[in-house]
């Protein structure tokens, strides 16, 4: 069964050290004769803020016309979600908070509208993965991004228990993830784990 993945490139930086680490990922993933990639650079998106009209909690969609409207069937029909971001005052920056705030759509239909997210045999067979770095090497840094990204991952049907994380501290630079010690081996490694966790969940039928 083929497996899909949809990645988002967050960054308003091109190239900087967060899409650098998804690259790799994703290389790593495209590897795997099964697989299909999509990546979304968010800066290019053309996704505009949540209005918070609470609309879509009447008509099970957003009001809004934009580049939502394909991403919205996107993450629905993938098996795996990938979100890449760096740290912009402790949390994700405006471009990827605009997708999640978007997200709104996902937790009106599930908690308003009681209908569902993704098809029932499909629940526990969706993978999240949050890759972050960030400047400052506090231990504390990624606390307030990771609430977040919980958050849309909930909203659209992907348990706490099934959310992969790569986080990077003391790179802050452009550039700076290439002499990071560890960064590109364990986002190498993370790609085929995660690819060989949803096949084996796809063939025993378990979650």
């Amino acid at each position: 069964m083929p497996i899909k993945v949809l990645a988002f490139a967050s960054s308003p930086r091109r190239g900087g050290n967060s899409e650098t680490l998804l690259d790799w990922l994703l290389a790593s993933m495209s590897r795997e004769s099964d697989v299909t990639i999509e990546k979304i650079v968010l800066t290019e998106a053309d996704i505009n803020p949540c209005r918070g009209c609470n609309a879509c909690e009447k008509l099970n969609h957003c009001v809004q016309r934009d580049g939502m409207d394909s991403i919205h069937d996107k993450i629905i029909e993938a098996d795996i979600i990938v979100f890449a971001s760096p740290i912009f005052c402790m949390g994700v920056p405006a471009q990827g908070k605009a997708l999640i705030d978007r997200a709104q759509v996902f937790r009106s239909r599930k908690y308003v509208l009681k209908l569902p997210v993704v098809p029932p045999e499909r629940k526990g067979k969706r993978l999240g993965i949050y890759l972050a770095t960030a400047g400052q090497t506090w231990d504390h840094v990624f606390e307030g991004a990771i609430m977040t990204i919980k958050c849309l991952f909930h909203v659209i049907d992907v348990r706490d228990r099934d959310i992969r994380y790569l986080l990077v501290r003391g790179v802050d630079e452009k550039g700076a993830i290439l002499s990071h010690p560890t960064a590109q081996t364990e986002a190498e490694k993370l790609g085929p784990e995660v690819i060989t966790e949803l096949r084996s969940r796809f063939q025993s039928g378990s979650t």
